[in-house]
Formats: C-alpha cells, sequence, structure tokens
C-alpha cells in the first residue's frame, strides 16, 4: 500500500520517483548525514514494493533518534537509533515482516533552518522518520510550557492553587500547544495514505491532534495512548479547555489507557462533561460520539524481552554485577533499590524517610542494608525540580550522619547518569527494589527488575547460584502507579504512609525464601508475556477491529475550531431533510402523524415542560387540516396533557404511553387495554422511597397507571448506578404482579405490562382505515427507547392494508442513535422548524 503523497514526499527531497522501494533496505544502527555509515555492513537494497504491508504512522513528541553534531570540520550531524526509545521498541516488537513503521516527531536536538531539509530528507530515506522542526520559542511555550507547566501537573493531580504549585492556566501557551499540534498534523499529511495507513498518536503532548487529522480524512484510522494517568473528573474539570480536549481525543477510534482507572476517570468525564454514556459489548468498552464508536483499551504497556536479555548478556554487566557483589554482599550487606527521575511525583523524599524510620524502628538492620538511591535527570525544569534536589540531598546527609558509621553508609545517592547496562547490574544485585511514586502512568523500573533479578546462566555463576535454584525477587510499589495492579505478589503501600513503607521493607527483608521464589515466579511469567510487543500487537489488532466498519458508513465533518466532529450514519439512516419531507406533505392527501413530547418537541433540559404558544400555533395549524390527523403520544398523565393542550380542539391525546387516549378534545377517553388493578404500587412505591431517600436529586412521579423514578437531577454516575439496583429490585418484588419495569432516559418506570406507544401507532392507522382513509404519509417522531415501538409499528406497516400502496412514511428519531427509525433530526429546535415548515403548507392550503 504505497501512499502517493509519501512518494511524492521523496521524490521532492531526492529527485527520484521511485525512492519508495528503496527504503525496505535494513536500517543501519549509525549514520551520518553526509552518506557515510559507520558501524554497518554493507548491504544492498531491498525492494519492498514486491509485498504489500500494512503501514502505522507513529506519532509522539520525540522521534526515537539521537542526533550528534560532528566533531570535525565538516558540516552534518551523525543520526542512530535511540535503543532506550519505546517507539523503537514498539516497532521491534511489531515486526518488520509483518507492518511497516514511519516515525513522526521532533528531534532531541535543535536543527539550523538551512540544514533542515537535508536532515527530512536522510532521516526519512534511511530511518524513516520525519522530523517535525518547531522553532525554539514555540516548542518552549507547547513543551516546557503548557505540556509541563499545565498539563503534566494536573494529570499527576496537583491544582494550580498558587503559581508555586503548577502555572496557572496562560491561554498563549494554550494556542502554542493547539500550533504545535497543527504542525504535527501537517507532517502527517505528508506521508499518509488515508485509506489504507494507520495513525498512532502517542501521550498528552498531541491531544488535540486527533481532531485535526479527522478534519482532513473522515475516516482516517486512528488510534491515540495516553501514558500518563488520567485524573478523575474532580480534577480534570478545573482545566479551562477541557472540553476541547474531551472532544479531540473523541474523534480518535481507539483510545488507550495504562490500568481501569484511568480508563474510568476519561469515561466519567465524558458522562459528566458531554453527556455521553459508555457500553461494554463482548468485553469491548465503546462511547458512542455522533454515530462513530470509539472504543477504549486498557492495557498497561511491557518491556523489550529482547533487549533486556541482550544487556544482561554482555562483559560489561558481569563486571558491574561482581563489583557490585565485592561493594554489597561480599560486606554482608543486602542492597535495597530506588530508580526514579528526579522530580516531585515520585517520591524519592518518602522513600529516604521510610529507610530513615526503617533503620529507628528495626536497629537490627543498621550495618546491614543499603538503600541504593539512583537519581535519573528531570524531564521538566524549574523551580520544583531544584527543590527535590535539594531536599533529596538534604535527607540523605542527614541519614548518613545518623547512622553511617567507617565504612557504611546507609543511603548510596547516585545523581548521576547511569549506562543501561549498569543499571541492570543494580537490578541483578538488589534483593528489593522500592518504587514509592505519589503518581505515575505506568514506570517499568519493577519489570526491568524482575527480569534482571531472573538473569542468566553467566550471571549465576558470578552471583554464586545454583542453576537448579528458583530466582527470587521482592517489589515494595506504590498504589499510585501503573504497574501495580499488574504486580499482585508485589506489596502495595501508601507512600505517604511512611511507617507502613517502613513496614513493607521490613517485610520484603524477612520474607521466607520460598515466599519470594513465588511471587518471583508468578510477576516473571507475567512481564515475559505480557511484554512490548504484545501490547502493540494488542492494540493495533484492536485499533483495525474498530475501523472495520468505516467504508460501512456515511461521514461528514459538523462544528469548527477543536468542535469538530464527524457524523456516521449506516447506509440506511440518514437525516431527515425538510425539502424532502415538505414535497411529499404538499403531494399526499391523507396524512398521519405521531409526535413524542418530552424531548421531541419540548428539549429535556427545559425545566418548565409546558408546551410554548409557538408549539400549540403549529399544532392547531396543523390540526386545522382536513387531510391531517395528529397525535401528541407522551409519558405524561392525562390530566397533565389535557391542561397543556386544551387549546388544541382537534388534537389527539395518548396519556401514559397510551394507556389512556382520545381523538380530540371533546373525545372521552379510552384505555387501549383492559383497566389494571393498581394495587402492585403498595409494593413498588416503598421500594421507590427507600431509592429516593439515598439518591439526591431524585423524584417519584405516581401517575394513574404507572410509578416513575426520575433521577435527572441526580449524580450522573450514582443515579445511573442507583437506577440498576433499582431495576434489581423492582423486578425481584414485582415477580408476580402485572407490570413490566422499564427504564428510559434518566427513570425507572413500572407500567400495566402490554402498554407501549406502539398501541397508539396501531389504534390511529386503525381508525384511519375504518374511516377509509389509509394515510399516503405518515410521519412519526420521537427521541428514546419507549418510541422504538411506535417506530416498528410504521415502518412494518408499509406493506399492510392500513396503510396507502406507495406511501410516504417517515420514522424519525432525535440524535443520531441505533433506532429502527430510518431518519434522525439533530434536536427539539430542528423539530419545531420542521413542523412550522409543515404548518405553513397547511395554511397555504386550508380555506379561510
Amino acid at each position: 500500500m504505497v501512499s502517493k503523497s509519501y512518494s511524492n514526499l521523496l521524490e521532492l527531497a531526492s529527485g527520484e520517483g521511485d525512492s519508495f522501494g528503496r527504503i525496505g533496505r535494513r536500517i543501519p544502527r549509525v549514520m551520518n548525514v553526509a552518506g557515510v555509515m559507520s558501524d554497518v555492513d554493507d548491504e544492498g537494497y531491498t525492494s519492498s514494493s514486491s509485498s504489500q504491508r500494512d503501514r502505522i504512522i507513529i506519532v509522539a513528541n520525540q522521534l526515537p533518534i539521537k542526533a550528534q553534531r560532528k566533531t570535525d570540520d565538516s558540516k552534518g550531524w551523525i543520526f542512530s537509533w535511540d535503543e532506550n526509545s519505546l517507539l523503537l521498541q514498539l516497532k521491534d516488537g511489531l515486526g518488520d515482516d509483518e507492518i511497516e513503521v514511519i516515525y513522526v516527531g521532533c528531534l532531541k536536538e535543535e536543527i539550523h533552518p538551512n540544514e533542515q531539509d537535508e536532515v527530512s530528507q536522510f532521516l526519512l530515506e534511511t530511518f524513516k522518520c520525519v522530523p517535525t522542526f518547531l522553532p525554539p520559542d514555540l516548542f518552549s511555550r507547547y513543551y516546557h510550557g503548557f505540556c509541563k507547566q499545565q498539563l503534566w501537573p494536573l494529570f499527576h493531580y496537583m491544582l494550580p492553587l498558587s503559581p508555586d504549585l503548577g502555572g496557572r492556566f496562560n491561554r498563549s501557551l494554550w494556542q502554542a500547544y493547539v500550533s504545535v499540534n497543527k504542525i504535527f498534523a501537517d507532517r502527517i499529511m505528508e506521508v499518509i495514505n488515508p485509506e489504507d495507513d494507520f495513525v498512532w498518536v502517542h501521550d498528552y503532548h498531541l491531544m488535540v491532534l486527533p481532531t485535526f487529522l479527522r478534519k482532513r480524512f473522515n475516516r482516517a484510522k486512528l488510534g491515540f495512548f495516553l501514558h500518563s494517568p488520567f485524573p478523575s473528573s474532580e480534577i480534570y474539570k478545573t482545566l479551562p479547555v477541557r472540553e476541547e480536549i474531551l472532544r479531540a481525543l473523541l474523534n480518535s477510534d481507539l483510545i488507550g489507557f495504562h490500568t481501569f482507572d484511568y480508563a474510568r476517570h476519561f469515561l466519567s468525564c465524558c458522562s459528566r462533561m458531554l453527556g455521553l454514556t459508555y457500553e461494554s459489548k463482548r468485553g469491548y468498552i465503546g462511547l458512542e460520539y455522533y454515530g462513530r464508536t470509539v472504543s477504549i483499551k486498557i492495557l498497561p504497556v511491557g518491556i523489550h524481552m529482547g533487549q533486556l536479555q541482550s544487556v544482561l548478556s554482555l562483559p560489561e554487566t558481569e563486571a558491574k554485577v561482581a563489583e557490585l557483589i565485592k561493594q554489597f554482599s561480599d560486606q554482608g550487606r543486602t542492597m535495597l533499590l530506588g530508580v526514579d527521575d528526579m522530580d516531585i511525583f515520585k517520591g524519592i523524599s518518602l522513600k529516604l524517610l521510610a529507610m530513615e524510620q526503617l533503620l529507628v524502628q528495626h536497629q537490627e538492620w543498621q550495618g546491614k542494608v543499603v538503600l541504593v538511591q539512583i537519581a535519573n535527570p528531570a524531564r521538566g525544569r524549574g523551580k520544583d525540580v531544584k527543590e527535590v534536589q535539594a531536599e533529596t540531598s538534604s535527607t540523605v546527609k542527614r541519614i548518613n550522619e545518623t547512622f553511617g558509621r567507617p565504612g557504611y553508609k546507609p543511603v548510596v545517592l547516585i545523581d548521576e547518569p547511569l549506562k543501561f547496562y549498569e543499571r541492570i547490574a543494580y537490578y541483578v544485585v538488589a534483593e528489593c527494589c522500592l518504587v514509592t511514586a505519589v503518581r505515575d502512568g505506568m514506570n517499568l523500573i519493577p519489570y526491568e527488575y524482575i527480569i534482571g533479578r531472573q538473569g542468566n546462566a553467566k550471571l549465576d555463576k558470578v552471583l554464586g547460584l545454583e542453576p537448579s535454584i528458583p530466582k527470587k525477587s521482592m517489589l515494595v510499589v506504590s498504589e499510585f502507579i501503573g504497574c501495580s495492579p499488574s504486580l499482585s505478589g508485589a506489596i502495595r503501600v501508601n507512600p505517604w504512609n511512611i511507617d507502613a513503607v517502613a513496614d513493607a521493607m521490613d517485610c520484603a527483608l524477612e520474607m521466607a525464601e520460598p515466599e519470594k521464589q513465588l511471587r518471583h515466579e508468578k510477576h516473571c511469567r507475567y512481564v515475559s508475556t505480557h511484554d512490548v510487543g504484545y501490547w502493540a500487537r494488542s492494540f493495533l489488532q484492536d485499533l483495525e477491529r474498530t475501523c472495520k466498519g468505516h467504508l460501512r458508513q456515511r461521514a461528514w465533518g459538523i462544528g469548527f475550531g477543536l468542535s469538530f466532529r464527524v457524523v456516521a450514519l449506516g447506509p440506511n439512516f440518514r437525516k431527515l431533510s425538510m425539502e424532502h419531507i415538505v414535497s411529499a406533505y404538499r403531494r399526499t392527501a391523507t396524512r398521519a402523524i405521531l409526535l413524542d413530547y418530552d424531548g421531541t418537541l419540548m428539549p429535556q433540559a427545559s425545566i418548565d415542560k409546558s408546551p410554548t404558544s409557538k408549539s400549540i400555533e403549529i399544532l392547531n395549524s396543523l390540526c386545522r387540516d382536513k387531510n391531517n390527523m395528529v397525535f401528541i403520544v407522551s409519558a405524561k398523565s392525562r390530566k397533565v396533557l389535557a391542561e397543556w393542550f386544551s387549546p388544541c380542539e382537534k388534537l389527539g391525546i395518548a396519556a401514559e404511553h397510551g394507556y389512556f387516549l382520545r381523538l380530540k378534545r371533546d373525545a372521552e377517553w379510552e384505555t387501549c387495554v383492559p383497566v389494571a388493578d393498581s394495587s402492585w404500587k403498595q409494593i413498588a412505591e416503598p421500594v421507590m422511597k427507600l431509592y429516593t431517600e439515598t439518591t439526591d436529586g431524585s423524584t417519584i412521579e405516581d401517575k394513574e397507571t404507572a410509578l416513575v423514578w426520575c433521577y435527572e437531577d441526580a449524580d450522573p454516575d450514582f443515579g445511573s448506578c442507583q437506577a440498576k439496583e433499582l431495576v434489581d429490585h423492582l423486578e425481584s418484588v414485582l415477580a408476580n404482579e402485572p407490570v413490566t419495569v422499564k427504564t428510559g432516559q434518566n427513570v425507572v418506570e413500572v407500567k400495566p405490562q402490554g402498554v407501549n406507544k406502539g398501541l397508539v401507532a396501531k389504534r390511529l392507522l386503525s381508525t384511519m382505515q375504518e374511516r377509509e382513509m389509509s394515510p399516503d404519509f405518515v410521519l412519526c417522531i420521537g427521541d428514546d427507547r419507549s418510541d422504538e415501538d411506535m417506530f416498528e409499528v410504521i415502518t412494518s406497516s408499509i406493506s399492510g392494508p392500513s396503510i396507502a400502496p406507495r406511501a410516504e412514511v417517515f420514522a424519525c428519531t432525535v440524535c443520531k442513535k441505533p433506532s429502527k427509525a430510518k431518519y434522525y433530526l439533530d434536536d427539539a429546535a430542528e423539530i419545531v422548524r420542521l413542523m412550522q415548515g409543515l404548518a405553513c403548507v397547511s395554511e397555504q392550503t386550508v380555506p379561510l
């Protein structure tokens, strides 16, 4: 699946038209811009055009590339793969033979504008990377400004209560963030083949990018994975651009999270701020968003097993392990290990305080246990980083002065960058690994530690272990990190509880060897089977599954700016056209019109539910037309409806879902089913009262034949949860009563069996047939589940005797959603405009 735009970019870069085929060669590990290879074999190009492979465009803030300016007098750069980049590991996990990967992102080094074209060409042809070049000022406002000062603290539960606690919202920084996302989208446009390529966007730096891509290509196959936590709705809703970001993310087809908690928070935000609901079908969670199903993926990322095992086999690793054994084990000291970035959320100071507490409470460990804290350089910058560094240094100094002795320091702080093999060596030797972050998206340190402790035969010899002895490891991990749920054998702690962390450290040191071995075996089995390749393949499989329905739907974009979204419709489901229905209305002679009330003629959000004078005028205009028979079909009581529509002399009314019915104002009320015994209310009402008392904002409506529990004004999550419980409770206590328990939009209703709005549609059609007035125009509009019965009756009657042959039938729902109706309109305002248009036609034909 060769992208024309991709090929065109290569043509522009190299002046050749067939460059794409040459990109399939084996990618060297190190190359420089001048075209001289370093440390690679001289292998020729192999064409990839003979085999069609799926292609994925991976988009992230940074490319998995290291850039180094040449040290000699010649100009240019040396580029090489960044072996520690998750994006590169992801590619290895997918396998070169199965899928082709293109990267889009920024370089860590600033490239002069005069060199950017040459660098772009080289990286594209050699590494299949498309660099995004940003002006330094824009990058600083985007990355160090909005990303690191506003999004990152907020997503880690730090509110900007003062200027010192995370940055206050700054509109100019937000504009820089949006501008950079737009630049990324433009770069993707240069290489994408929208019909075939998958696009996988990574992390919070690019959360509005899906909107820009979806605006260009309605059917783009677009996945997004968030590598940071997603905060609870109480935290997230403080963000002034909260809806813009949510709607942008919902322009993806698949949104991935590390844990269920993060996904749950996102879904809660969508529910509370956008009014969206989600459901789980066959194990997959999906959000309906303007006719599209946005899938939610929950799967923590894994580690690159091959890379770790190869590093474990290096001679340098063996040498470092031997050095550490001599430094610690041979001195009779047990190593505890912490590996963290130097930032405020990693809980380094809390870990040090717990170590201090361990030495105070368990004096037997003094002189025997050492905490090695590896502090990686911070990714951000600012006052908070300096404060963490100062606090860490002072705490280490205090502990060592208090508990140290000649030749023994209880805490060893390593704040210089370590090579990867050196870090792995520490994993091999450490008896226990401590991760006490107060909030972290995933954190793969525990996974790496487990594989490090598994080691290999060579390291076993260095450690003096017999091959037959099972390996062991111990983990003390914070409850607030993404990998915690997957490590069921770890000792989970609240890092803020210093005493509990100290006790966990003591427990890890004292635990029996067989128990340590069993826990290690369990963890090792999980980590080795859920590696980065498993994670990447699983995500792409779900993305492919989610995008399968693209071609079966009709799609078009609506909205401006970040409010843009795509409306997707099934092939037989379309928006009701005013011109179409007015034309049909003009040329027909006998018309049946059935209208729901709440949510159809009257918006659901309205507090005053009574009809407006405009609605009464429209209904009267329609009723005065002798060719029309018009019905209002509602769940309201007949007393309320009779009062509201008393000015409408010829309007038919069906109350309480059709239980009561009258053909016009002066007619007697009829019942569509035999009069039912209402003694069941004595059972149902106390149950509903119980849930009303415990659910703030809920109410009970007592009708003649039904009881309704409404939770429209309750907390949406709690109200929905209580409604499910209430349904189960009512179905249990009313099992032997002639009633049914139904759920609707923010309501639970108990009503007599056999009563539904479909009865009204049948009665209207049969009445017109008896009068030899078989309609050649039928319009039925409703907004919720109860109206589906009307739609079903209307559509199934098309070929029957109650409707004229070749009749114009319009079954129309409100909003795009799964429905038996063939048409839809967006809201009550559109329905009123439609009815007004039909009324105007009737007024033109009715004689004065």
